[in-house]
């Protein structure tokens, strides 16, 4: 583990200007102090806050140029490391207002709703901690369709990658290539869910001849294989090469009852899979663009449900990706990748919660994806603070906090209580 600071951690942040860039690092201090709290609150003089508000609406100001020295850091923290993954995902920033909506913000999924979407990409080691972002991507849409479910069908099969919303998941993978050529020694691991189930995804992976870079996805459509033979189906043929038991959670269905198996309610339980892995040569879609190569060729790892409970859904997951599955160990190491995933959410759950980024009063939206780019890097902190708290808690609180942090925090608890 190493110290980090969002001071430090943005030292060599770059505007173009030598004021902006000492305003980002007086910003970032602040903010790590009262991730919680409101921006004036947090800034504490009027002049601060005057600054600070000018700083994010400023057109110098970007997303990039505020993540760019913490991607830099972040590479320095992945190059002590054997392997990451590096996980993608999409979550809803909500600015809806009661009265006076965000400029520039759009629809969610209905008009009354108006917001961004927030996809960033994330890197994790394999015991799960965070060791920054490797870069994020904040879009809105202009309208919400009015076409029916085939039209919308048709309408997706006719446009090109480069023009739908899924054109993040490649974005994401070319984030993490970024970072395998800058750590050529440690194993990049491009981690989706099943949204990531995009067949330019596996295209563009095999024409990067970079080694150490990998993409690992949880399959989300029905794939013909270049035999003819739905994809899930040949994997099933395979041998059972190992068996696994894990614990799941209960869930509730947030509306009604979910199509889904994902979005429906189910309880507690203890789960009994088989495994099964085979390497499978993926046919273009018939949809899909001519200009893409006719096949493509991936490892599965298929993780079944056996004597499952009455009433429940079955437990599928049927993992692809390039990286190997010739032995045990290499197929422990895909489930493991892929369960480290879920860190993703909890980092979504700390930017909400923990630095309630939808809660930020600002006018316009290029503003709020100024700000988001600030709050991510303090999401960041707060987790890899709070991971050193379970895994080192006899660790001095100096390799974290600043002298005026634990300090203040040491007067407020009272020295020598017991």
């Amino acid at each position: 583990m190493v110290a980090v600071d969002l001071g430090g951690e943005l030292q060599a942040v770059q505007f173009g200007d030598e004021r902006l860039s000492k305003r980002a690092i007086q910003i970032a201090e602040r903010l790590q102090q009262s991730p919680n709290a409101s921006i004036p609150a947090a800034m504490g003089t009027k002049n601060e806050l005057d600054a600070c508000y000018e700083f994010f609406d400023n057109p110098k100001v970007t997303q990039q140029k505020i993540l760019q020295p913490h991607i830099e850091a972040t590479y320095r923290r992945i190059e002590q490391t054997d392997s990451v993954v590096c996980a993608q995902d999409t979550s809803e920033i909500d600015l809806t207002r009661p009265k006076q909506q965000v400029q520039g913000a759009g629809p969610m999924d209905c008009e009354s709703r108006r917001g961004a979407f927030f996809h960033p990409v994330v890197a994790f080691n394999l015991d799960g901690v965070a060791l920054g972002l490797l870069g994020q991507k904040t879009y809105v849409r202009e309208t919400l369709s009015t076409l029916t479910p085939s039209q919308k069908t048709d309408q997706r099969r006719r446009t090109p990658i480069e023009e739908k919303e899924s054109i993040r998941w490649l974005e994401g993978l070319t984030m993490t290539h970024q970072a395998a050529l800058a750590c050529p020694e440690t194993i990049c691991v491009c981690v989706g869910d099943s949204e990531a189930d995009i067949y330019e995804l596996f295209v563009a992976k095999s024409q990067i001849a970079t080694s150490n870079l990998h993409i690992l996805v949880r399959a989300g459509q029905n794939r013909n294989t270049t035999d003819r033979e739905d994809w899930k189906d040949q994997v099933r043929r395979s041998p059972v090469v190992g068996e696994q038991v894990v614990n799941l959670r209960a869930r509730t269905a947030k509306v009604g009852i979910g199509k889904s198996a994902r979005s429906r309610s189910r309880e507690a339980r203890t789960a009994q899979l088989e495994i099964r892995t085979a390497v499978v040569d993926v046919a273009r879609p018939i949809h899909a663009s001519k200009d893409l190569l006719a096949s493509g060729r991936v490892n599965v790892v298929l993780c079944e449900e056996v004597n499952v409970p009455e009433g429940e859904d079955p437990i599928c997951w049927m993992l692809v990706t390039t990286l190997p599955i010739d032995t045990e160990q290499d197929v422990q190491r895909v489930i493991r990748c892929y369960c480290i995933r879920w860190q993703i959410e909890v980092f979504f759950k700390t930017l909400k919660s923990g630095c309630r980024i939808e809660h930020r009063r600002f006018e316009e939206i290029d503003r709020i994806k100024n700000a988001l780019a600030m709050y991510a890097i303090v999401a960041w902190r707060l987790m890899y603070i709070c991971h050193m708290g379970r895994s080192c808690p006899d660790v001095g609180c100096e390799i974290i906090f600043e002298p005026s942090e634990w300090k203040s925090v040491y007067a407020i608890l009272g020295a020598g209580n017991p």
